[in-house]
Order: C-alpha cells, then structure tokens, then sequence
C-alpha cells in the first residue's frame, strides 16, 4: 500500500531534543482541536534520549507518545544530522507527508527538514528568524540553514523579520504568531512543583532557601568545556552562593567535565544545592519562585521573562534579544566579576521586571493551527492547477 499525499496525509511534526517538546505539545493539541482536525504523527528522533527523562517530559507536557522513534542516540554534529536523514525519510515512504513541521534548532530541526525540502514536501518552521549573528554555535548554523529551505516560517518576535529579509528570504513566507513555548509555560505553572517540596524530596534542606534563593543552569559547551573558562564561571557562582543560596541543576556535561578539571570539589559549598537535571515542572517551580536565574540556555531566557524573574544569562551573545530588550534578561557575558555585578544589582534593588513581548500570550498555537490550515489549503490547491 502506498503512502497517502496531500490532505490525506499527515503533518510529520519533530522533536528532537527536551526544548523541543514544550514546543510540539501545545502545538500538536491545536492541529487536532481545529475544525477539522488537522492530523498529526508525531516523529521523535532520540537526538537526546533518556528514557526515563522523555517519559517524564511527555507526561507533564500531555504529550501522547511518539508514533515513530528514530533512536538516533548521541554523535558528532556530522553522524547526528546524518543519522536523523537517514532514518527519517524511511518515515515518509511508509507515512506520507502533508507538511513536516520543525522547531527551534536542534540538528534534527535542520536534517528532517533538508530530506522534506529535498523531496518537495513543505517544510514549516517554528522559531524562525532568531538570530545570535555567532557561526560559532552549531544552533546558529542550523537555525538560518533551515530558515532558508522552510516554505513557512512562524517568528516568536517581529525582530526576526528583519533578520530574515536581510537574509534574502521573502516576507510574504514569514509570519508573526508569538511564543508556543509560552503557552505551554502558562497551561503547566498550575502543576508546577513547589521549589520546597522538590528540595525536601531531594534529600536536601528545604529551609535553606526560605529567604530566596538562585537557580542555576549551565551546559553550554563554550562555557563548560574549557577548565579555563569553566573554573572562574564556578568561582563567580561560588562567591554569590555566600549572598544567596544557589540551586545548581547540575547537566551531565558540567558534571562530567567539573570532574575531568578535578574541579567537582568546588561545587562543595554551603551555598550551593546541587541537583541532578530536573523535568519541567519541576523547573518551572523553581524558577517561578527564584530571586534571580543564572543561565546559559536559550529556552529559559523567554521562561524567566514570561515569568517576570530576573535572568543572568552567562553568554557573550543571545539569539532572543527581546528578552534583553522588553523582558528580565541581562546578557552578562563569561567574565566572572561581571556576573558577581550584576548579581550584586538584583540583590540590592530586585532587578529587571521588564514586560511580557507582544503575542506572548498562550495562544499562539492556536494561531499557528489557523494560519497553517488555511495555508496549506491554497498550497494544494495552488500545485493542483499547477499540475
């Protein structure tokens, strides 16, 4: 039996790593609510895969479970992108494919979506036109490499429009809808874990933090691959955990490379809780409750300022520049004594409250699920007079 095309067809949506799945979850419940229901089949790639870690990710996200699993597994960037090609276009022999629809950055977003472009199916993408302008990040390359095959291209905020003409990409293909990882923040933050409860059910005291406290995130290989630049990060942290109490998510990475440095012993410090990595809502109750992040991740960025907390993001640049520019977040950069600043300022007078960006609403699912029923509709249409 052959595989259906056009509007029998499903869309192929794609996860490929955690950040991902705040993403497709609200996404994949609006296609299915619309009238009529766009059907869906979802496709996880195992680029990052922890089992225990995705079942836990998809319970708190009421993600149904993937319909394929690809179980790429971990590689070099090349074996990855490679991998995920491979063994996705298999995908759309046995499945058809409408539209496949990719997020963020991760090498899966840029492999499903050079085998759909090479096959002439529509590539939609979700998250684009953030820029870092730093060829150095491997999300960077993959983010205007898939912006530049993508058919359609839904933004988080309008200064991604600029970025993309100035790419040469046209802007009749781009569209303003808003955040989708916000709406899945606002459907969770009701089942959010309590920052106490996660703490005491650690094994650690809960008390400690009864007077506010940070949490901290660090995995970004520039800064937790190099002892040279790893070790002051730490110190930074070291000598703030004396002013408030830190709530270190320990990454394996960071742990992995803290012990390489023979530096792991630094995380031995009374200011400092360190747990292993958390799911998402217990994330998002620690950080809903904090004085202050401390971060190097993209994703949390929009969280912290969704969230009108303070975030310190330890980077030299940021692809969402409007959390810097309307939201909480402050771009510090790597240098230690810039970190314990700025630390010092929300200390002493509560820092950045900012506002929450326009379309940051929760909604923006729904948007998409409208805007992409009609699009598709007039795109068979279109190549239906054209064939």
């Amino acid at each position: 039996m052959s595989a259906p095309i056009g509007a029998a067809a499903p869309i192929l949506c794609v996860v490929g790593a955690r950040p991902n799945y705040m993403k497709v979850a609200p996404i994949i419940r609006a296609l299915a609510a619309h009238e009529p229901p766009l059907r869906t089949l979802l496709v996880h790639t195992g680029q990052h895969y922890d089992a225990a870690m995705k079942d836990r990710l998809f319970a708190d996200l009421g993600l149904p479970e993937p319909d394929v699993n690809l179980a790429v597994g971990s590689g070099s960037h090349a074996v990855q992108t490679a991998e995920v090609m491979k063994r996705f276009e298999p995908v759309i022999d046995e499945h058809g494919a409408r539209a496949v629809l990719v997020v963020g950055d991760v090498n899966s977003t840029l492999a499903c979506a050079l085998v759909a472009a090479k096959r002439h199916i529509p590539v939609i993408h979700v998250e684009s036109g953030l820029r870092s302008d730093d060829r150095r990040m491997p999300e960077e390359i993959n983010r205007v490499l898939t912006d530049q095959i993508s058919d359609l291209l839904y933004t988080t905020e309008r200064s991604a429009h600029d970025n993309l003409a100035r790419e040469g990409i046209p802007a009749g293909r781009a569209v303003f809808v808003g955040n989708v990882m916000i709406d899945s923040l606002r459907a969770s933050l009701p089942k959010a874990v309590p920052a106490a409860d996660l703490l005491a059910a650690a094994g650690l005291d809960a008390e400690r933090i009864r007077g506010g406290y940070g949490v901290v995130t660090l995995h970004r290989p520039s800064n937790v691959d190099h002892a040279d630049t790893l070790g002051p990060i730490i110190g930074a942290l070291r000598q703030i955990s004396t002013r408030l109490p830190l709530v270190f998510a320990l990454h394996p990475r960071t742990c992995g490379n803290l012990e390489r440095f023979g530096m792991l012993d630094r995380l031995d410090a009374p200011g400092f809780l360190i747990l292993p990595p958390q799911g998402y809502l217990e994330m998002l109750g620690l950080m809903s409750g904090a004085t202050m992040v401390l971060t190097d991740s993209g994703g949390i960025q929009e969280e912290t300022t969704a969230l009108g907390v303070p975030c310190l993001t330890i980077r030299e640049n940021t692809e969402r520049p409007i959390t810097v520019e309307q939201g909480t977040n402050t771009l510090v950069g790597i240098a230690p004594q810039a970190l314990i600043d700025a630390a010092d300022v929300i200390l002493a007078g509560g820092g950045k409250r900012g506002r929450v960006p326009e379309l940051w609403d929760g909604r923006t699912a729904e948007r998409i699920a409208a805007h992409l029923a009609g699009w598709l509709g007039a795109h068979e249409g279109a190549a239906a007079q054209g064939a």
